[in-house]
């Protein structure tokens, strides 16, 4: 039987919430109370909160050819990385007020890799990390004709500079098992992959 969990959003009170700092992004300082598993209620807690927002993921996948879409960029959070601060990644954006996951997974296809869809399947979604900040990532893979495809995109005024490139299947894995992904949506989606890749070609032969 599945478990469900104890207590539920009835089960906190927030006293405070302060802005720290606004800038591309927020930071709040919050004060907050919660239930106990003992069944009593916590002490006040003070918690900084980084406030990202919903984004989305696409993995990219030909099921015709076996090819993948990754797109590589430089990320400031990766400066110390061993091998530099550049990331292989899914295609991802932010959710702006007003989208749905599916209208910004379309978008970010449009804007970092130029490629057209036949068919977006949801993988799960996920807290990026929920003990510091509120980032929810939606997941999707999206099926598509890779052939020929890859090249520089990226937004103007955005400072974007993405690398779109396609891989062979076989390549993917390989890099994967020498540690070469250390994005976690893209280690998610890939191993979704690994686990789904006989249904979505025999999804692909049946449209044939």
């Amino acid at each position: 039987m599945i478990k469900k969990h104890r207590y539920s959003r009835q089960d906190y009170v927030i006293d405070s919430r302060e802005t720290m700092f606004q800038g591309f992004f927020r930071i709040s300082k919050l004060i907050l109370r919660h239930r106990l598993f003992a069944g009593d209620w916590s002490q006040p807690i003070s918690r900084e909160l980084f406030e990202r927002g919903e984004a989305v993921g696409v993995l990219l996948f030909d099921p015709d050819h076996h090819l993948v879409g990754l797109v590589e960029q430089f990320r400031v959070g990766a400066l110390n990385e061993q091998h530099g601060p550049w990331q292989y990644e899914v295609v991802a954006g932010m959710v702006e007020p007003g989208e749905t996951p599916t209208q910004v997974a379309l978008r970010e296809l449009k804007e970092e890799a130029g490629v057209d869809l036949t068919q977006l399947i949801p993988i799960c979604n996920y807290l990026v990390s929920a003990g510091g900040t509120d980032e929810k990532m939606h997941m999707f893979c999206g099926l598509c004709n890779l052939q020929e495809q890859g090249g520089i995109f990226g937004v103007e005024g955005e400072a974007e500079d993405i690398l779109f490139e396609v891989w062979t299947y076989a390549d993917v894995l390989k890099a994967q098992a020498e540690g070469l992904f250390n994005s976690a949506a893209a280690t998610i989606a890939l191993q979704w992959l690994q686990l789904n890749i006989e249904n979505l070609t025999n999804i692909s032969a049946r449209k044939d």
